[in-house]
């Protein structure tokens, strides 16, 4: 068996359901006895013009890491049409709920047509998470004054931002050592390559994502009547991704929730407000992905066949 089918044949697909219908199940009890509306409110909310908006800007946050990834593929030799690299692109997004995303890395592996190897998608995965990393520390930096000045029991999330402020340090002193962590890390050398190729582009195409899905976690705060600056609204965004991303969970699961509703109700937000614009901003920026790379998996499989499965 090749390759991409001994992968995909261990491709974790039933803990992946488990994992989406105990999240789905999690949310709707939630919901119902800590935030201020019904579920189903909360899901109708997305059905406004800030809902709609909000969902745009998340697509086009997927679109931009979709041409990054183009980037990098046509960086190992696999030039690919556009249309044809975003259905890839997509479809890896099923992959999402797991421990660090690493179900995302099977995207080049499971090519029908010239697949990449291991190391090759091993490193650009790796590429992705370190250029989505640097872009979020970025965003973090906007509300790192602000989360210094909390009192109290708030003053937990000022240390959140101090761990940001100390991981964006890390980021830093690997890129001062690379040479030695290359050295020693065959991916690891293989994801510098995709990043020294084009910086400039792949760095303003990560920035753009992230702070497109920054403004669409705005136009939900706004339109729940939660008063925020769209600098504010994105870092705390960012921070939360960050945190949760830290945690290694399945997709940030309960991290990212817990880190974002908390700066929320810090920033005067009440327990059941900022509960449910969380429950919005998870389902718009993660659960929307996972069910397009779905509906791509399918038909890239199934229909035009140039994902292989056997």
């Amino acid at each position: 068996m090749s390759l991409p089918g001994r992968l995909a044949s261990r491709l974790p697909i039933k803990p992946l359901l488990l994992v989406m219908g105990a999240a789905a199940s999690v949310y709707a009890a939630v919901l119902a006895v800590f935030a201020d509306h019904s579920p189903l409110v909360t899901l109708q909310a997305l059905g406004s013009l800030a809902g709609v908006q909000a969902i745009a800007l998340c697509l086009l946050n997927y679109l931009l890491r979709g041409l990054r990834w183009r980037l990098w593929m046509a960086h190992y030799g696999r030039p690919l049409q556009i249309t044809e690299a975003l259905r890839f692109y997509l479809a890896g997004y099923t992959f999402t709920p797991t421990p660090g995303n690493v179900g995302e890395a099977a995207r080049g592996l499971l090519l029908a047509r010239n697949p990449l190897s291991a190391t090759q998608s091993l490193a650009i995965f790796g590429a992705e998470r370190l250029a989505d990393l640097l872009s979020l520390l970025l965003l973090c930096l906007p509300v790192a004054w602000w989360l210094t000045g909390l009192a109290g029991p708030q003053r937990v999330l000022g240390l959140a931002g101090l761990a940001v402020l100390a991981a964006f340090t890390v980021f830093a002193l690997l890129f001062r050592f690379r040479h030695k962590l290359l050295l020693r890390f065959a991916w690891l050398n293989e994801a510098w390559a995709c990043l020294a190729s084009r910086p400039l582009l792949w760095l303003g195409l990560s920035l753009i994502a992230w702070m497109a899905q920054g403004v669409a976690v705005w136009l939900l705060c706004r339109e729940a009547g939660l008063s925020v600056s769209t600098l504010e609204a994105t870092g705390f965004y960012a921070l939360a991704m960050v945190g949760g991303a830290l945690s290694l969970l399945p997709a940030g699961l309960g991290g990212m929730e817990a880190i974002l509703t908390a700066l929320l109700v810090a920033h005067g937000a009440s327990a059941g407000l900022a509960l449910g614009i969380t429950v919005q901003v998870r389902l718009v920026t993660l659960w929307l992905a996972v069910a397009i790379g779905a509906l791509a998996l399918v038909y890239s499989a199934a229909i035009r066949k140039d994902i292989n499965f056997r």
